[in-house]
């Protein structure tokens, strides 16, 4: 626990004092309704705008139905099978619509590297590259997923890879080219748990991509196309979604209604308290960066967006709420007020 601490306490560090751009960061989540809106708040949890995508909403049972890069934000149009592009408008500290993006089928999920646009969709993995003229409306590379049921959850980039959870019980990867396409077919990772049952959400950093096993109540460590470590959640129940920054993973437990704080070092991954926050609806969605966290929970007919201080040693303080009279909200996101940070 010494050794932990002194990792923790080094990370910390190493991510600096809180930026005095997060006082001036937007919060977004999208209505997910036929009509798809983008939801614009402060970080106080005041509406601020609403901006139509021009697509149409209808996903579940999925995360990262919205991603952020510096310069753009995607936000997934299910039920018209495309996804909508806002950029930075930085003049009015702001987004603007750029683009409607086809995709192959209905998608769930999109991220950001590579010099890319990734589109999970139901049942394919697709890259649009991105120039000086933006998202590139025809794809450069597509793959099918390895069950492609409908089950697809979410994406995410490592390096010269994707990784893909499936519901259906499958983490896999797919290999990106050298200009960051994707290559060739996707393939399972190796060392899956005996016990797998419904891989849901993941968070990647440089190699790394931490994998919740929902419905196993399990966390696991994805590296070099094979599962090296798995973390127990304890008394919290199915682990849907997760979140990383610094030293920290971030767990949103729906269920439980709550999130739990892991340390997560080399291949370490140790429940650092079970809970942080709860909420009275069921969590679909969590993000953070830096010193703020935002979380989607929907209870009955209404949806909440909850924006938190995060201190240096992880623990939440309520800073924001908002309610939305539908249950359907889907994604969250924080955009940074600057233009260089991803």
């Amino acid at each position: 626990m010494g050794l932990l601490s002194l990792v923790i306490a080094g990370a910390v560090a190493a991510q600096g004092a809180p930026s005095s751009n997060n006082q001036q960061s937007l919060i977004v989540t999208a209505s997910n309704t036929t009509h798809n809106q983008l939801m614009v708040y402060s970080t106080t949890g005041v509406l601020l705008e609403q901006l139509p995508t021009g697509g149409a909403g209808g996903v579940s049972g999925n995360a990262g139905g919205i991603a952020q890069n510096h310069d753009r934000l995607a936000v997934v149009n299910f039920g018209s099978g495309n996804v909508s592009v806002f950029d930075k408008d930085l003049e009015h500290a702001g987004l603007r619509y750029e683009k409607l993006v086809p995709a192959i089928t209905n998608p769930v999920s999109v991220a950001f590297g590579h010099d890319h646009l990734y589109i999970l969709t139901a049942s394919y993995i697709e890259s649009h590259r991105i120039d000086r003229y933006g998202v590139a409306s025809t794809a450069d590379g597509e793959a099918r997923l390895v069950i492609g049921d409908g089950s697809a959850a979410q994406v995410g980039v490592l390096r010269g890879q994707l990784v893909i959870s499936e519901k259906s019980n499958a983490i896999e990867t797919v290999n990106l080219d050298g200009q960051g396409a994707v290559t060739g077919s996707t393939k399972l990772v190796a060392n899956i748990p005996a016990n797998v049952n419904a891989p849901f959400g993941l968070a990647t950093r440089g190699n790394d991509a931490y994998v919740t096993i929902a419905h196993a109540n399990e966390i696991s460590l994805v590296r070099n196309n094979t599962v090296l470590a798995v973390t127990g959640s304890g008394t919290q129940s199915a682990p849907c979604w997760v979140t990383l920054d610094g030293p920290f993973l971030f767990s949103a437990n729906s269920p439980s209604k709550s999130v739990s704080r892991y340390a997560v070092y080399g291949e370490k991954i140790i429940q650092d308290a079970a809970v942080v926050t709860t909420f009275n609806g069921n969590p679909t969605d969590i993000t953070y960066r830096n010193d703020l966290a935002a979380v989607i929970d929907a209870s009955g007919g209404v949806s909440h967006v909850s924006i938190f201080d995060v201190d240096e040693d992880g623990d939440f303080s309520l800073k924001g709420l908002a309610t939305i009279n539908s249950a359907a909200t889907n994604g969250i996101a924080i955009v940074r007020a600057d233009h260089d940070s991803d």
